[in-house]
């Protein structure tokens, strides 16, 4: 676990689903910390987490081995792609020191691309799976920062959340991780504050002049 992360028991069970609305495999990766201005919970809490998350991502439908070594390695990782995919939200040079960890997981051979009936999926090498898995990640953030994405790195603006996506959007200026998920409790709240503020939107309290009958 890592140093400020809520105790493994006190993080409630909906808080530990891993979230795939970031856009990039590298963001969806940075979301296995959820609330991270808050609660600060960790998703990755052991090493069939990892493996889980590979599953559910849709990177492998036969995870590697994960030690508790290469959980670390994938930790350490994880926030050095989040520390870089703020930078680039803000418009910032990303940290020398968060492109070496990068660099040193890319560095080694990725996952390997496999045709099936037609179908390509990846798979893992012979040797190095877990690597292999963790280069492929590291490889999709080297893509982002050097990409057209790279100007195009947001952080939600819903009150309740501080993901960081992709803006997919042709005017560029998406404001929330989902429209329907955030998008639609952020217009669910101005709606209540508007009502909250005028507590006769009907304009039929007292003092208003009768209309014709």
């Amino acid at each position: 676990m890592k140093a400020g992360a809520t105790p493994f028991d006190a993080v409630p069970a909906e808080e530990l689903r891993f979230n795939f609305r970031s856009g990039r495999l590298c963001l969806n990766f940075v979301a296995t910390v959820g609330e991270r201005w808050r609660g600060n919970h960790e998703r990755l809490r052991e090493p069939a987490d990892l493996a889980r998350w590979y599953r559910e991502a849709g990177l492998l439908d036969v995870p590697p081995a994960i030690t508790p070594a290469g959980l670390d390695a994938a930790r350490t990782l994880r926030e050095g792609v989040h520390r870089i995919a703020r930078a680039l939200a803000a418009g910032r040079v990303p940290a020398g020191s968060d492109e070496a960890l990068v660099n040193a997981a890319a560095a080694a051979p990725p996952l390997v691309p496999e045709l099936r009936a037609g179908v390509g999926r990846l798979t893992l090498p012979s040797v190095g799976g877990q690597e292999a898995a963790l280069s492929t990640v590291a490889r999709d953030a080297v893509d982002l920062v050097t990409g057209a994405g790279a100007g195009r790195v947001r952080e939600c603006a819903g009150d309740a959340c501080a993901l960081l996506f992709v803006d997919t959007s042709r005017p560029g200026r998406r404001r929330w991780c989902s429209s329907t998920a955030c998008g639609g409790k952020d217009r669910a709240a101005a709606y209540r504050r508007r009502r909250a503020a005028d507590p006769d939107p009907g304009g039929g309290g007292p003092g208003r002049a009768a209309g014709p009958d």
